[in-house]
């Protein structure tokens, strides 16, 4: 699994989940709130990605994520343990 995969799958996730986004170009280095994502939908979107890419990642482990980079960092942390 690459970074770049990652990106795809959490950007997918948070087009379809936030309003507006259709034709939107996630960029990584923003933070989801940056895309009017709430705590519920960056929720949503963490837990969709995951399940999508088949990896567990302990709640505590997420919570100093800023970025979407940051995410996808994590997100292959814990992919290749």
């Amino acid at each position: 699994m690459t970074k770049e995969k990652i990106i795809e799958v959490i950007s997918q996730n948070i087009i379809e989940n936030l309003d507006d986004l259709e034709n939107e170009t996630i960029d990584p280095m923003k933070s989801m709130k940056d895309y009017g994502a709430n705590s519920l939908d960056m929720i949503e979107v963490v837990s969709c990605s995951m399940r999508e890419l088949n990896i567990k990642v302990p709640r505590a482990e997420l919570a100093d994520i800023e970025t979407i980079d940051q995410l996808a960092d994590k997100f292959l942390a814990f992919a290749e343990a």
